[in-house]
């Protein structure tokens, strides 16, 4: 059986939180919480093309570990 890798940081328990955060939101929740993101001035959401989200990814993984 092959071990969990996880990010720094980050354990089972953590991504099961996580997972149970979103699995019992509602769709009201879930509105809420998208439109809070929306209207964070420290957030900006954009379309990515699906070839350079890796890459985005990696970017935003740099820049959160420095």
């Amino acid at each position: 059986m092959s071990q969990q890798k996880f990010p720094p940081g980050w354990d089972e328990e953590r991504v099961r939180e996580v997972l149970a955060h979103y699995e019992d939101q509602s769709e009201d929740e879930q509105f809420a919480e998208i439109e809070a993101a929306r209207e964070d001035a420290n957030v900006t959401m954009m379309a990515v093309p699906t070839d350079l989200a890796s890459e985005v990814r990696a970017l935003i993984a740099r820049r959160q570990s420095a």
